[in-house]
Protein backbone atom coordinates (compact mmCIF):
# COMPACT_ATOMS: atom_id res chain seq x y z
CA UNK A 1 0.00 0.00 0.00
CA UNK A 2 3.13 2.11 1.01
CA UNK A 3 4.41 1.42 -2.53
CA UNK A 4 1.03 2.24 -4.23
CA UNK A 5 1.05 5.86 -2.20
CA UNK A 6 4.27 6.62 -3.13
CA UNK A 7 4.22 5.99 -7.16
CA UNK A 8 1.43 8.08 -6.75
CA UNK A 9 3.17 10.72 -5.05
CA UNK A 10 6.04 10.51 -7.46
CA UNK A 11 3.48 10.75 -10.90
CA UNK A 12 1.69 14.09 -9.29
CA UNK A 13 5.25 15.41 -8.39
CA UNK A 14 6.34 14.48 -12.17
CA UNK A 15 3.21 15.85 -13.74
CA UNK A 16 3.74 19.06 -12.03
CA UNK A 17 6.60 19.77 -12.75
CA UNK A 18 6.16 18.84 -16.61
CA UNK A 19 3.34 21.69 -16.69
CA UNK A 20 5.62 23.62 -15.09
CA UNK A 21 8.03 22.75 -17.95
CA UNK A 22 5.53 23.94 -20.67
CA UNK A 23 4.06 26.36 -19.03
CA UNK A 24 7.87 28.21 -19.27
CA UNK A 25 7.99 27.25 -22.83
CA UNK A 26 5.02 28.88 -23.67
CA UNK A 27 5.65 31.94 -21.20
CA UNK A 28 9.31 32.13 -23.38
CA UNK A 29 7.48 32.40 -26.91
CA UNK A 30 7.73 36.38 -28.56
CA UNK A 31 6.11 37.47 -31.50
CA UNK A 32 8.03 37.19 -34.42
CA UNK A 33 5.34 39.34 -37.10
CA UNK A 34 2.64 41.41 -37.15
CA UNK A 35 0.73 42.32 -40.24
CA UNK A 36 -2.13 45.24 -39.86
CA UNK A 37 -5.55 44.45 -42.11
CA UNK A 38 -7.48 47.92 -42.35
CA UNK A 39 -8.80 49.77 -45.23
CA UNK A 40 -8.43 53.42 -46.31
CA UNK A 41 -11.31 55.15 -44.58
CA UNK A 42 -13.23 56.77 -47.39
CA UNK A 43 -16.79 57.15 -46.06
CA UNK A 44 -17.47 58.08 -42.22
CA UNK A 45 -14.73 59.11 -39.33
CA UNK A 46 -13.81 55.86 -37.54
CA UNK A 47 -11.92 52.75 -39.38
CA UNK A 48 -10.91 49.91 -37.07
CA UNK A 49 -7.18 48.13 -37.44
CA UNK A 50 -6.67 44.82 -36.51
CA UNK A 51 -2.86 43.18 -36.06
CA UNK A 52 -2.55 39.54 -36.91
CA UNK A 53 0.40 38.71 -34.51
CA UNK A 54 2.61 35.90 -35.57
CA UNK A 55 3.09 32.92 -33.84
CA UNK A 56 -0.17 32.15 -32.56
CA UNK A 57 0.93 30.98 -29.71
CA UNK A 58 3.02 33.95 -28.79
CA UNK A 59 2.78 34.79 -25.15
CA UNK A 60 1.67 38.08 -25.19
CA UNK A 61 -0.16 39.18 -28.17
CA UNK A 62 -1.00 42.77 -27.20
CA UNK A 63 0.37 45.35 -29.28
CA UNK A 64 0.97 49.28 -28.86
CA UNK A 65 -0.67 51.40 -31.47
CA UNK A 66 0.78 54.81 -32.75
CA UNK A 67 -0.24 57.36 -35.58
CA UNK A 68 2.13 59.48 -37.28
CA UNK A 69 0.29 62.60 -37.20
CA UNK A 70 -2.29 63.42 -34.30
CA UNK A 71 -3.25 66.25 -36.29
CA UNK A 72 -4.88 63.95 -39.33
CA UNK A 73 -5.91 61.06 -37.22
CA UNK A 74 -5.66 59.53 -33.61
CA UNK A 75 -5.80 55.65 -33.11
CA UNK A 76 -7.12 54.05 -29.69
CA UNK A 77 -6.31 51.35 -27.75
CA UNK A 78 -7.94 49.05 -29.37
CA UNK A 79 -7.10 50.19 -33.21
CA UNK A 80 -10.09 52.00 -34.02
CA UNK A 81 -8.87 55.10 -36.10
CA UNK A 82 -10.46 58.65 -35.22
CA UNK A 83 -10.13 60.77 -38.84
CA UNK A 84 -9.91 64.61 -38.28
CA UNK A 85 -9.62 65.80 -41.82
CA UNK A 86 -8.30 64.54 -45.30
CA UNK A 87 -4.56 62.98 -45.58
CA UNK A 88 -2.04 59.84 -45.61
CA UNK A 89 -0.90 58.71 -42.31
CA UNK A 90 1.51 55.84 -40.79
CA UNK A 91 -0.19 53.37 -38.15
CA UNK A 92 2.20 51.55 -36.24
CA UNK A 93 1.56 48.58 -34.38
CA UNK A 94 4.61 47.38 -32.01
CA UNK A 95 4.67 44.48 -29.82
CA UNK A 96 4.11 44.73 -26.05
CA UNK A 97 6.81 42.01 -25.37
CA UNK A 98 10.85 42.22 -25.10
CA UNK A 99 10.29 41.21 -28.92
CA UNK A 100 10.50 44.64 -30.51
CA UNK A 101 8.75 43.53 -33.07
CA UNK A 102 6.71 46.25 -35.46
CA UNK A 103 4.42 46.60 -38.04
CA UNK A 104 3.21 49.78 -40.56
CA UNK A 105 0.81 50.28 -42.75
CA UNK A 106 -0.42 53.53 -44.74
CA UNK A 107 -3.81 54.76 -45.00
CA UNK A 108 -5.67 57.51 -46.98
CA UNK A 109 -8.12 59.24 -45.30
CA UNK A 110 -10.44 60.95 -48.11
CA UNK A 111 -14.22 61.30 -46.80
CA UNK A 112 -14.37 65.19 -46.06
CA UNK A 113 -15.63 67.07 -48.80
CA UNK A 114 -13.26 69.22 -50.58
CA UNK A 115 -15.32 70.56 -52.58
CA UNK A 116 -13.68 74.19 -52.64
CA UNK A 117 -15.47 77.43 -52.75
CA UNK A 118 -15.11 78.65 -56.24
CA UNK A 119 -12.87 82.50 -56.38
CA UNK A 120 -13.63 82.10 -59.88
CA UNK A 121 -16.14 80.17 -61.85
CA UNK A 122 -15.47 80.27 -65.55
CA UNK A 123 -17.61 79.29 -69.00
CA UNK A 124 -15.91 81.13 -71.49
CA UNK A 125 -11.82 81.14 -72.71
CA UNK A 126 -12.23 85.18 -71.72
CA UNK A 127 -12.89 84.67 -67.92
CA UNK A 128 -10.46 81.56 -67.47
CA UNK A 129 -7.57 83.78 -68.94
CA UNK A 130 -9.25 86.20 -66.74
CA UNK A 131 -9.10 84.22 -63.73
CA UNK A 132 -5.35 82.85 -64.35
CA UNK A 133 -4.05 86.40 -64.57
CA UNK A 134 -5.96 87.03 -60.85
CA UNK A 135 -5.77 83.94 -58.97
CA UNK A 136 -3.58 83.99 -55.59
CA UNK A 137 -2.61 81.18 -53.32
CA UNK A 138 -5.22 79.87 -51.55
CA UNK A 139 -7.90 80.43 -54.34
CA UNK A 140 -9.83 78.16 -56.66
CA UNK A 141 -10.83 78.44 -60.29
CA UNK A 142 -13.88 76.02 -61.37
CA UNK A 143 -14.18 75.42 -65.38
CA UNK A 144 -17.37 74.37 -66.42
CA UNK A 145 -18.29 71.86 -68.49
CA UNK A 146 -17.71 71.98 -72.48
CA UNK A 147 -15.68 72.87 -75.39
CA UNK A 148 -13.16 75.81 -75.14
CA UNK A 149 -11.84 76.67 -78.38
CA UNK A 150 -8.22 78.30 -77.45
CA UNK A 151 -5.93 80.27 -79.57
CA UNK A 152 -2.69 79.98 -78.32
CA UNK A 153 -1.37 78.26 -75.24
CA UNK A 154 -1.74 79.25 -71.27
CA UNK A 155 0.98 79.74 -69.68
CA UNK A 156 0.83 79.88 -65.72
CA UNK A 157 3.14 81.64 -64.04
CA UNK A 158 1.44 82.31 -60.46
CA UNK A 159 2.82 79.90 -57.73
CA UNK A 160 1.08 78.64 -54.59
CA UNK A 161 2.59 77.82 -51.33
CA UNK A 162 2.76 74.35 -49.58
CA UNK A 163 -0.63 75.83 -47.08
CA UNK A 164 -2.01 77.67 -49.86
CA UNK A 165 -2.22 75.66 -53.04
CA UNK A 166 -3.69 77.31 -56.27
CA UNK A 167 -6.31 74.73 -57.68
CA UNK A 168 -7.77 74.45 -61.32
CA UNK A 169 -10.44 71.70 -61.45
CA UNK A 170 -13.59 70.81 -63.11
CA UNK A 171 -16.91 71.68 -61.56
CA UNK A 172 -18.10 68.44 -59.85
CA UNK A 173 -21.26 66.46 -61.84
CA UNK A 174 -20.94 68.05 -65.34
CA UNK A 175 -19.25 67.38 -68.08
CA UNK A 176 -15.88 67.38 -68.39
CA UNK A 177 -14.41 70.66 -69.88
CA UNK A 178 -12.12 70.69 -73.04
CA UNK A 179 -9.39 72.56 -74.23
CA UNK A 180 -8.90 72.70 -77.80
CA UNK A 181 -5.92 73.77 -79.06
CA UNK A 182 -6.69 72.10 -83.03
CA UNK A 183 -6.14 75.61 -84.50
CA UNK A 184 -2.43 75.63 -83.65
CA UNK A 185 0.17 74.54 -86.17
CA UNK A 186 2.92 71.90 -85.05
CA UNK A 187 5.69 74.28 -83.65
CA UNK A 188 8.44 73.15 -80.64
CA UNK A 189 6.50 76.80 -78.83
CA UNK A 190 2.75 75.64 -79.32
CA UNK A 191 2.40 73.85 -76.13
CA UNK A 192 -1.75 73.36 -74.56
CA UNK A 193 -0.48 74.68 -70.94
CA UNK A 194 3.01 75.63 -69.42
CA UNK A 195 2.87 75.65 -65.76
CA UNK A 196 6.30 77.16 -64.51
CA UNK A 197 4.68 77.58 -61.50
CA UNK A 198 4.66 75.20 -58.24
CA UNK A 199 1.73 73.92 -55.52
CA UNK A 200 -0.75 73.74 -58.01
CA UNK A 201 -3.69 71.28 -58.21
CA UNK A 202 -4.97 71.03 -61.60
CA UNK A 203 -7.78 68.36 -62.10
CA UNK A 204 -10.17 66.70 -64.48
CA UNK A 205 -9.64 68.53 -67.91
CA UNK A 206 -8.75 66.99 -71.34
CA UNK A 207 -6.04 68.53 -73.71
CA UNK A 208 -6.51 68.45 -77.00
CA UNK A 209 -4.68 68.64 -80.10
CA UNK A 210 -1.49 71.19 -78.93
CA UNK A 211 0.81 71.60 -81.68
CA UNK A 212 3.36 70.50 -79.31
CA UNK A 213 2.93 69.11 -75.17
CA UNK A 214 -0.52 68.99 -74.51
CA UNK A 215 0.92 69.90 -70.83
CA UNK A 216 4.71 71.21 -70.55
CA UNK A 217 5.18 71.02 -66.41
CA UNK A 218 8.33 73.26 -65.29
CA UNK A 219 7.62 74.01 -61.62
CA UNK A 220 7.67 71.73 -58.68
CA UNK A 221 5.32 70.35 -56.01
CA UNK A 222 2.33 70.11 -58.56
CA UNK A 223 -0.67 67.78 -59.01
CA UNK A 224 -1.69 66.83 -62.15
CA UNK A 225 -5.17 64.52 -61.48
CA UNK A 226 -7.88 62.88 -63.77
CA UNK A 227 -6.52 64.45 -66.76
CA UNK A 228 -6.27 63.60 -70.49
CA UNK A 229 -4.04 64.51 -73.38
CA UNK A 230 -4.87 63.31 -76.36
CA UNK A 231 -3.40 63.63 -80.27
CA UNK A 232 -0.77 66.52 -79.69
CA UNK A 233 2.07 67.33 -81.93
CA UNK A 234 4.44 66.23 -79.03
CA UNK A 235 4.42 64.62 -75.98
CA UNK A 236 0.97 64.68 -73.91
CA UNK A 237 2.68 65.76 -70.68
CA UNK A 238 6.43 66.56 -70.15
CA UNK A 239 8.33 67.03 -67.18
CA UNK A 240 11.25 69.13 -68.03
CA UNK A 241 13.23 72.43 -66.77
CA UNK A 242 14.24 71.17 -63.27
CA UNK A 243 10.42 69.75 -62.34
CA UNK A 244 10.58 68.27 -59.32
CA UNK A 245 8.52 66.33 -56.47
CA UNK A 246 5.61 66.74 -59.13
CA UNK A 247 2.66 63.99 -58.91
CA UNK A 248 0.55 62.64 -62.31
CA UNK A 249 -2.42 61.38 -60.80
CA UNK A 250 -5.04 59.11 -62.58
CA UNK A 251 -3.93 60.85 -65.92
CA UNK A 252 -4.70 59.27 -69.50
CA UNK A 253 -1.87 59.89 -72.75
CA UNK A 254 -3.18 58.57 -76.12
CA UNK A 255 -3.18 58.96 -79.95
CA UNK A 256 -0.13 61.71 -79.60
CA UNK A 257 1.96 62.06 -82.66
CA UNK A 258 4.26 64.62 -84.20
CA UNK A 259 5.50 64.93 -88.21
CA UNK A 260 9.03 64.27 -87.22
CA UNK A 261 7.77 60.68 -86.20
CA UNK A 262 9.99 60.99 -82.64
CA UNK A 263 9.22 63.22 -79.96
CA UNK A 264 5.50 62.08 -79.42
CA UNK A 265 5.59 60.05 -75.99
CA UNK A 266 2.66 59.36 -73.90
CA UNK A 267 4.28 60.70 -71.08
CA UNK A 268 7.87 62.10 -70.73
CA UNK A 269 10.09 62.63 -67.59
CA UNK A 270 13.17 63.83 -69.41
CA UNK A 271 15.65 66.15 -71.15
CA UNK A 272 16.78 68.51 -67.76
CA UNK A 273 13.92 67.79 -65.61
CA UNK A 274 14.26 67.32 -61.59
CA UNK A 275 14.08 64.78 -59.26
CA UNK A 276 11.05 63.11 -57.61
CA UNK A 277 8.73 63.19 -59.65
CA UNK A 278 5.88 60.01 -59.53
CA UNK A 279 3.22 59.18 -62.15
CA UNK A 280 0.64 57.02 -60.13
CA UNK A 281 -2.27 55.29 -61.63
CA UNK A 282 -1.42 56.65 -65.36
CA UNK A 283 -2.05 54.88 -68.40
CA UNK A 284 -0.37 55.56 -71.76
CA UNK A 285 -1.42 54.08 -75.01
CA UNK A 286 -1.09 54.49 -78.66
CA UNK A 287 1.22 57.04 -78.96
CA UNK A 288 3.87 57.64 -81.89
CA UNK A 289 7.15 56.83 -79.89
CA UNK A 290 6.66 55.95 -76.23
CA UNK A 291 4.94 55.41 -73.68
CA UNK A 292 7.13 56.63 -71.17
CA UNK A 293 10.06 58.33 -71.95
CA UNK A 294 13.07 59.46 -69.66
CA UNK A 295 15.99 60.52 -72.06
CA UNK A 296 17.96 62.68 -70.50
CA UNK A 297 19.87 65.67 -71.37
CA UNK A 298 20.99 68.89 -69.25
CA UNK A 299 21.10 66.65 -66.01
CA UNK A 300 22.13 63.65 -63.91
CA UNK A 301 20.94 61.36 -61.08
CA UNK A 302 17.50 62.07 -61.02
CA UNK A 303 14.59 59.53 -59.72
CA UNK A 304 11.48 58.86 -60.40
CA UNK A 305 8.79 56.68 -59.63
CA UNK A 306 5.84 54.53 -61.36
CA UNK A 307 2.98 53.22 -59.44
CA UNK A 308 0.17 51.02 -61.18
CA UNK A 309 1.15 52.14 -64.47
CA UNK A 310 -0.39 50.92 -67.85
CA UNK A 311 1.72 51.35 -71.31
CA UNK A 312 -0.12 49.78 -74.03
CA UNK A 313 0.07 49.83 -78.30
CA UNK A 314 3.05 52.05 -78.24
CA UNK A 315 4.08 52.75 -81.65
CA UNK A 316 0.50 52.50 -83.82
CA UNK A 317 -1.17 55.26 -84.50
CA UNK A 318 -4.82 56.21 -83.88
CA UNK A 319 -5.84 54.07 -86.77
CA UNK A 320 -4.03 51.17 -86.00
CA UNK A 321 -1.26 51.01 -88.52
CA UNK A 322 2.16 50.97 -87.20
CA UNK A 323 4.39 54.03 -87.30
CA UNK A 324 8.08 55.14 -87.77
CA UNK A 325 8.17 55.63 -83.64
CA UNK A 326 10.25 53.66 -81.28
CA UNK A 327 7.51 51.83 -79.66
CA UNK A 328 8.44 51.19 -76.29
CA UNK A 329 6.23 50.94 -73.31
CA UNK A 330 8.34 52.35 -70.38
CA UNK A 331 11.74 54.03 -71.44
CA UNK A 332 13.48 54.49 -68.10
CA UNK A 333 16.46 56.71 -69.90
CA UNK A 334 18.95 57.35 -72.17
CA UNK A 335 21.46 60.27 -73.12
CA UNK A 336 23.62 61.76 -75.77
CA UNK A 337 26.83 60.94 -74.53
CA UNK A 338 25.50 57.98 -73.10
CA UNK A 339 26.68 58.38 -69.95
CA UNK A 340 23.87 60.13 -67.62
CA UNK A 341 21.65 58.56 -64.88
CA UNK A 342 17.31 58.35 -64.57
CA UNK A 343 17.27 56.20 -61.50
CA UNK A 344 13.96 54.44 -61.55
CA UNK A 345 11.29 52.11 -59.84
CA UNK A 346 8.63 50.70 -61.57
CA UNK A 347 5.64 48.87 -58.69
CA UNK A 348 2.91 47.10 -59.95
CA UNK A 349 3.20 48.30 -63.72
CA UNK A 350 2.14 46.48 -67.31
CA UNK A 351 3.91 46.34 -70.55
CA UNK A 352 1.62 44.80 -73.19
CA UNK A 353 0.95 45.15 -76.75
CA UNK A 354 3.93 47.47 -77.49
CA UNK A 355 5.54 47.71 -80.60
CA UNK A 356 9.39 47.64 -79.34
CA UNK A 357 10.20 46.51 -75.26
CA UNK A 358 7.92 46.65 -72.39
CA UNK A 359 10.50 47.99 -70.03
CA UNK A 360 13.92 49.26 -71.73
CA UNK A 361 17.14 50.85 -70.60
CA UNK A 362 18.33 53.09 -73.64
CA UNK A 363 21.83 53.26 -72.59
CA UNK A 364 20.36 54.78 -69.25
CA UNK A 365 23.45 54.49 -66.83
CA UNK A 366 20.99 54.67 -63.30
CA UNK A 367 19.67 51.77 -61.51
CA UNK A 368 16.12 51.04 -62.00
CA UNK A 369 14.18 48.68 -60.26
CA UNK A 370 11.37 47.08 -60.63
CA UNK A 371 8.51 44.83 -58.08
CA UNK A 372 5.44 43.33 -59.34
CA UNK A 373 5.36 44.47 -62.69
CA UNK A 374 3.65 42.52 -65.64
CA UNK A 375 4.68 42.13 -69.45
CA UNK A 376 3.19 40.58 -72.47
CA UNK A 377 2.92 40.95 -76.52
CA UNK A 378 5.91 43.61 -76.50
CA UNK A 379 8.56 43.12 -78.88
CA UNK A 380 10.88 42.46 -76.36
CA UNK A 381 9.20 42.16 -72.84
CA UNK A 382 12.23 43.23 -70.54
CA UNK A 383 15.31 44.51 -72.61
CA UNK A 384 18.17 45.32 -70.91
CA UNK A 385 21.40 44.71 -72.33
CA UNK A 386 25.00 44.58 -71.89
CA UNK A 387 25.39 47.80 -74.09
CA UNK A 388 26.00 50.85 -71.96
CA UNK A 389 24.25 49.28 -69.39
CA UNK A 390 22.55 49.60 -66.20
CA UNK A 391 24.52 50.48 -62.77
CA UNK A 392 22.27 48.09 -61.18
CA UNK A 393 19.42 46.20 -62.04
CA UNK A 394 16.83 45.32 -59.60
CA UNK A 395 14.17 42.69 -60.65
CA UNK A 396 11.58 40.84 -58.31
CA UNK A 397 7.97 39.60 -58.72
CA UNK A 398 7.67 40.15 -62.11
CA UNK A 399 5.76 37.93 -64.54
CA UNK A 400 5.38 37.67 -68.62
CA UNK A 401 3.90 35.26 -70.74
CA UNK A 402 6.31 34.46 -73.73
CA UNK A 403 9.88 35.21 -73.65
CA UNK A 404 11.11 37.61 -70.64
CA UNK A 405 14.30 38.93 -72.88
CA UNK A 406 17.23 40.20 -71.90
CA UNK A 407 17.94 41.84 -67.82
CA UNK A 408 21.93 42.43 -67.78
CA UNK A 409 23.61 45.31 -65.72
CA UNK A 410 27.04 46.10 -63.97
CA UNK A 411 25.05 44.55 -61.17
CA UNK A 412 22.04 42.61 -61.12
CA UNK A 413 19.34 41.28 -57.84
CA UNK A 414 17.00 39.41 -59.77
CA UNK A 415 15.07 37.16 -58.24
CA UNK A 416 11.21 35.48 -57.96
CA UNK A 417 9.97 35.47 -61.54
CA UNK A 418 8.16 34.24 -63.04
CA UNK A 419 11.53 33.04 -65.19
CA UNK A 420 13.08 31.67 -62.43
CA UNK A 421 12.79 28.73 -60.08
CA UNK A 422 11.43 26.18 -62.59
CA UNK A 423 8.29 28.10 -63.14
CA UNK A 424 6.14 27.61 -66.14
CA UNK A 425 4.11 30.24 -67.63
CA UNK A 426 1.03 29.46 -69.92
CA UNK A 427 -1.79 31.76 -70.78
CA UNK A 428 -4.20 29.00 -68.54
CA UNK A 429 -1.90 30.71 -65.66
CA UNK A 430 -4.59 34.34 -66.12
CA UNK A 431 -8.40 34.63 -65.69
CA UNK A 432 -7.67 36.64 -69.07
CA UNK A 433 -4.93 37.60 -71.75
CA UNK A 434 -6.71 39.96 -73.64
CA UNK A 435 -5.34 43.69 -72.68
CA UNK A 436 -7.88 45.70 -74.86
CA UNK A 437 -9.54 46.05 -71.24
CA UNK A 438 -6.71 47.95 -69.91
CA UNK A 439 -8.44 50.52 -72.05
CA UNK A 440 -11.84 51.01 -70.02
CA UNK A 441 -13.47 53.74 -68.86
CA UNK A 442 -11.88 54.73 -65.49
CA UNK A 443 -14.10 55.33 -62.45
CA UNK A 444 -15.83 58.27 -61.41
CA UNK A 445 -13.28 59.08 -58.73
CA UNK A 446 -10.31 58.95 -61.66
CA UNK A 447 -9.34 55.48 -60.58
CA UNK A 448 -8.10 52.45 -62.75
CA UNK A 449 -10.99 50.17 -64.27
CA UNK A 450 -11.47 46.99 -62.70
CA UNK A 451 -9.78 44.24 -65.21
CA UNK A 452 -9.17 40.58 -64.84
CA UNK A 453 -6.26 40.42 -67.83
CA UNK A 454 -3.04 39.12 -65.61
CA UNK A 455 -5.12 37.81 -62.85
CA UNK A 456 -4.05 34.76 -61.41
CA UNK A 457 -6.11 31.45 -61.78
CA UNK A 458 -6.84 29.32 -58.29
CA UNK A 459 -3.81 27.03 -59.34
CA UNK A 460 -0.91 29.15 -60.99
CA UNK A 461 2.34 28.21 -59.97
CA UNK A 462 3.32 31.92 -59.57
CA UNK A 463 0.88 31.98 -56.33
CA UNK A 464 2.94 32.47 -53.28
CA UNK A 465 6.46 32.45 -55.27
CA UNK A 466 7.74 36.12 -55.00
CA UNK A 467 9.56 37.37 -51.94
CA UNK A 468 8.42 40.16 -49.66
CA UNK A 469 9.62 43.42 -51.05
CA UNK A 470 7.56 45.59 -48.92
CA UNK A 471 4.40 46.24 -50.80
CA UNK A 472 0.62 44.69 -49.81
CA UNK A 473 0.34 40.68 -50.33
CA UNK A 474 -2.37 38.09 -49.79
CA UNK A 475 -1.16 34.93 -48.37
CA UNK A 476 2.10 33.56 -47.16
CA UNK A 477 4.52 35.02 -49.46
CA UNK A 478 3.59 37.88 -52.75
CA UNK A 479 2.67 36.40 -56.05
CA UNK A 480 4.17 37.02 -59.06
CA UNK A 481 2.83 39.95 -61.57
CA UNK A 482 1.20 43.17 -60.85
CA UNK A 483 -2.01 41.79 -59.63
CA UNK A 484 -2.45 39.49 -56.35
CA UNK A 485 -4.64 36.58 -56.08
Amino acid sequence: MKNIIRIVVLFALFSCQKDDDTNTQISDVLVQKIEIKGNDITSGSTGQMTAIVIPENAADKTVLWKVSDAAIADISSAGVITAKKNGTITITATAADKSDVAATKVINIASFSTTPVADYEVSTVAELSMALGKVKPGETIILNGGTYAMTSKITIATSGTSDKVITLKAKAGGSRPKLDFSVMSENPANQGIVLSANYWHIKGIDIYKAGDNGMQVKGSNNIIEFMTFSECADSGLQLDNGAANNTILNCDSYFNADATLENADGFACKLNAGTGNKFIGCRAWQNLDDGWDGYLRGTDNISTTYQNCWSVKNGYLKDGTKGAGDGNGFKTGGSDDKLLRHNAKYTNCIAAGNVADGFDHNSNRGEVTIYNCSAYDNGKNYSFSTSNPLAKLIIKNSNVLGAYGTTLADVVDITNNSWQNGIKVTADDFTSIDYAQLLGARKADGSLPDVTFFHLKADSDMINKGIDVGLPFNGTLPDLGTFEF
